[in-house]
């Protein structure tokens, strides 16, 4: 690992006379996945595609990036905040956060960031706006890394909340933090109005009404070789992300 692109393994000495393209800021949650998924499954797994990411937009393109220690905290749907050390964090703490990451960076001379979200919950478009009003020389983007490659193809089971996808890719990484023989099947109930399940309107699942064991998708199917594969097609777009906006002008 090149730690000259990890904040959270990286020290003064090997950075400080370094120049970087580009700011990598991991966000996810700290909740329950399922019983066989660490709390920290959505930060685990935002940081290290974007730090694989980050090496390899480095060494293809030279487009040097700094992934920054992920974010734990994130927004909540009801139900979930009742489950033993779920945290819910608020819109404005989130929008705090991310106004004093922006403010730090941008004093520092760092003009562009990107956020790579973990945490289906989270929704930063809106932060995004505002900030670009405080900070207009400021480019930020927003990816969800388990979004940017569809999961046909890749797994048997659709993945919402610590199923396959998820698993398998953590198997991937650390196999240690999976207990997949204490996984629930991650059965879910829908809603019982058919518009809401047509997805004519939206509002937040209530989890615990939904889920017996905190998952949504069948995690048993899941395997190492599964989320290797899948995390380096996401890898591989991560990387270009990186390069282009490291490197390159947004606008013709």
């Amino acid at each position: 690992m090149n730690k000259e692109i990890d904040l959270s393994v990286s020290c003064y000495g090997s950075v400080k006379d370094l120049s970087y393209d580009v700011a990598i800021l991991p966000w996810g949650a700290t909740e329950p996945h399922n019983y066989h998924l660490p709390y920290l499954t959505d930060c685990i797994l935002s940081h290290r595609t974007s730090v694989d990411a980050a090496e390899k937009a480095f060494s293809e393109s030279g487009v040097r990036c700094m992934v920054l220690p992920p974010v734990t905290y994130g927004s909540q749907n009801p139900g979930q905040r009742d489950y033993p050390f779920c945290l819910h964090a608020r819109y404005e703490t989130q929008r705090a956060i991310l106004g004093d990451v922006v403010a730090a960076l941008h004093l520092q001379g760092i003009r562009k960031l990107i956020i790579v979200n973990g945490h289906g919950g989270n929704s930063f478009k809106n932060m995004i706006r505002d900030l670009s009003v405080d900070f207009p020389d400021f480019l930020i983007a927003i990816t969800n890394w388990y979004g940017i490659v569809p999961q046909e193809g890749y797994f048997e089971n659709k993945d919402d909340h610590a199923g396959e996808l998820e698993t398998s890719v953590m198997m991937y990484y650390h196999p240690e933090l999976v207990n997949l023989e204490e996984a629930g099947e991650g059965a879910s109930k829908p809603f019982a109005l058919s518009s809401l399940n047509a997805q004519i309107a939206w509002l937040p699942r209530y989890w615990s009404k939904v889920s017996a064991d905190t998952g949504i998708g069948d995690p048993r199917k899941s395997t190492p070789e599964k989320g290797e594969r899948y995390a380096k097609a996401v890898i591989e777009k991560l990387a270009l992300l990186f390069t282009e906006i490291g490197s390159k002008e947004v606008y013709l």
